[in-house]
């Protein structure tokens, strides 16, 4: 599995954003109506009585009065009397009192007519150039609605934005009325992935399932015209890491139909029957666009048995979600054209309607890679990096046994990382062997202290892995071993070169259950005393042991029998055994440790010599190579080849063979004639 992925990381998936228009015109639209409440007309005068008007007329203060509607009386003192300090104190209060040309003051009135009859009272006997000047003027209400109403108006439409917000604005779906459309990504000709199956490496057998249905979409008339009908879905089955989303990205680009992409987690949401009615929007999308495939990736948060971990008389959500997702699927209304892939690391949690045939009716397994895929996946990875040239994918490929794509991935980029922090020119293999150990053993320790007492254990305890896996035949052979510190609290780790192998009988789990116990064994031989640096060993091995008693029938006591239950049902109270076999169980797994501890500790007090002189050699170096035991101890008394010699010998075979053909090809003449 590999990605050769180019894009910009400073560009968003998908091609620059587009502006929100929408967030725009509600925001101005709260800012107009905001700005229209504080600085309406209104908002700028005292509201006054009109006793106290009266007075202000006698005292000739008033320079206009303006009656609107016949309802509101609006008064403008004259510039002396605005000025002066008894209305003066009033602008610190209200700091706009007063701003411009008025109007200061505001009363309710009666009517106009009563105004003005009012006010001519007052006014008698006053020279006429010396009365105050009124008029009548018919307003719009425009103003006071907004600044009686203006906060609410402005709360309703903060709590629209708000909700179109929340509920994903932008797209389908952005308001809270639209909560029911599916959130699927649609790609297809003027959205298309980049990515094919040139970029799909170590997936040789999955590829070739997968293709069918995109050879089916491009030219149904070779499989119509035998009779022969495409598969409905396919489910992508694998560890993580091994590649099902990649390769769905794969048949995104390479398919040529529109591609609808998703993850079994945008199904769920809070409000009850909002993931059945996005599963019906998603298919009613699908058919306008059929043919068209259909990917959701981890289906298992959607797609989980009906029943489990319910209670009863709930409404579970989720099977509601389920119930629809089976209907759509395989139902009386379903239409053809429309084909599922899905993605999912834990099947055994699937329902059983939901991976019978007719829905999902082929389960792909994606597995990770063994030697020859790591190689592919490793020349995939390896392209955009300058490398040195004594960097070998076969190497790389044999030293890392176990790692899925996504592993292979981040030690090519942690090697260029690390090369480029050293100021290098191109990335060599010690880079990439330091690659391994980050990813492996976790971040180096340089700084850590250790007191020479616990170096030496340390030292004593790596040397006992060493010399126990040198000294057993089924064994895996030693890569390297170390007591720099790594990780969280490793303070040393031992790297073997394991064969790939799919089988192992008796004697080769108990050999791995001795060299495990090396460590602690080394330190009791050595010591007297024993230490908690063998956590990980111990753990290990008591896991194996219970296995070789309960799960592979290994043990002549307990017998032929398995307590291994492939739907990982919990055994918390219900076991599948007695009490008096869990006693024999204990008693079994407890006597195969003991018997392979003391063997280990007499291989160890055989070969003491060798495991002081290594003990001592990594206190000298830290660091100890295949080679580096070859010199100190001798080889290894089981000559046998290892993988990765087996892996290149047998290419370099075929390079030669294919070089010898090419020099031995006979020229092209007729055939002759062969006797019956």
């Amino acid at each position: 599995m590999a990605e050769n992925n180019n894009r910009n990381p400073l560009v968003p998936r998908g091609g620059p954003r587009k502006p929100n228009f929408q967030g725009w015109i509600v925001a101005l639209l709260i800012a107009a109506i905001l700005g229209i409440t504080f600085f309406n007309k209104s908002s700028a005068t005292r509201e006054t009585s009109q006793k106290r008007f009266e007075a202000m007329v006698k005292d000739h203060e008033v320079a206009e009065v303006v009656v609107v509607n016949d309802k509101i009386a609006e008064v403008t003192l004259t510039q002396q009397a605005a000025q002066s300090p008894k209305y003066r104190s009033m602008f610190t209060e209200k700091p706009y009192f007063g701003s411009g040309h008025g109007p200061h003051f505001q009363f309710q009135i009666a009517s106009g007519e009563t105004f003005k009859k009012d006010l001519d009272a007052m006014q008698q006997g006053v020279p006429a150039n010396e009365k105050v000047d009124y008029k009548f003027e018919q307003r719009s209400d425009f103003g006071s609605i907004i600044s009686t109403w203006g906060f609410l108006i402005v709360m309703i439409l903060a709590m629209y934005f708000l909700l179109g917000r929340m509920s994903g604005a932008g797209g389908p779906g952005g308001q809270i009325f639209n909560i029911g459309k599916s959130k699927a990504a649609l790609f297809d000709a003027d959205n298309k992935v980049k990515i094919t199956f040139n970029d799909v490496a170590g997936l040789d057998e999955a590829k070739e399932e997968i293709k069918e249905i995109v050879d089916y979409l491009k030219n149904p008339t070779k499989f119509t015209k035998l009779g022969a009908k495409i598969p409905k879905g396919a489910l992508l089955i694998g560890p993580p890491g091994t590649g099902k989303t990649l390769l769905a990205k794969a048949v995104a680009g390479e398919a040529g139909v529109p591609f609808f992409s998703l993850s079994g987690s945008d199904f769920v949401e809070m409000f009850v029957g909002v993931g059945a009615a996005r599963v019906r929007d998603l298919f009613k999308q699908a058919k306008e666009k059929a043919p068209c495939i259909i990917f959701i990736d981890e289906i298992d948060a959607v797609g989980r048995s009906r029943g489990r971990g319910s209670m009863p008389g709930a409404n579970d959500e989720r099977e509601n979600t389920l119930n629809s997702l089976l209907v759509e699927m395989d139902g009386f209304a379903t239409d053809s054209g429309i084909i599922i892939l899905a993605a999912t690391n834990r099947p055994d949690v699937l329902d059983s309607a939901l991976s019978r045939p007719g829905r999902f009716d082929r389960q792909i397994s994606i597995d990770k890679p063994d030697i020859i895929g790591r190689e592919a996946i490793f020349r995939v990875h390896l392209k955009p990096i300058k490398l040195s040239p004594d960097v070998d994918p076969r190497e790389l490929a044999a030293q890392t046994p176990g790692f899925a794509g996504a592993e292979i991935a981040n030690v090519c980029n942690e090697a260029a990382l690390i090369a480029a922090r050293s100021d290098k020119e191109a990335v060599d293999m010690k880079d990439f062997q330091d690659a391994m150990d980050r990813v492996i053993g976790g971040l180096e320790k340089k700084n850590k202290i250790i007191s020479p007492e616990e170096k030496e254990i340390v030292a004593y305890h790596e040397a006992g892995h060493a010399v126990a896996g040198w000294f057993l035949e089924h064994a895996d052979p030693l890569v390297k071993v170390t007591i720099v510190p790594r990780g969280v609290a490793a303070l040393g780790y031992a790297q073997y070169l394991p064969r790939e192998q799919y089988l192992y009988r008796t004697e080769q789990l108990m050999d791995e259950m001795c060299m495990a116990l090396g460590g602690r064994a080394a330190e009791d031989l050595i010591f007297g005393k024993v230490s908690t640096g063998a956590l990980s060993d111990l753990e290990r091995i008591t896991k194996l042991a219970y296995s070789m008693v309960t799960m592979y029938g290994m043990n002549d006591k307990i017998g032929n029998v398995s307590f291994y239950d492939s739907k990982q049902s919990d055994y918390a109270f219900n076991k599948p055994y007695s009490e008096e076999t869990a006693k024999h169980i204990d008693e079994e797994v407890r006597k195969i440790v003991d018997i392979a501890y003391n063997r280990t500790k007499d291989l160890l007090s055989d070969h003491r010599d060798a495991l002081e002189i290594i003990a001592k050699e990594l206190l000298a170096k830290e660091i100890l190579y295949q080679n580096d035991l070859v010199r100190l101890i001798g080889k290894r008394p089981f000559e046998r080849e290892t993988v990765y010699q087996a892996y290149k010998n047998k290419g370099v075979a075929e390079e030669v063979k294919e070089e010898i053909g090419k020099e031995a090809k006979p020229a092209e003449t007729e055939p002759e004639s062969l006797p019956i």
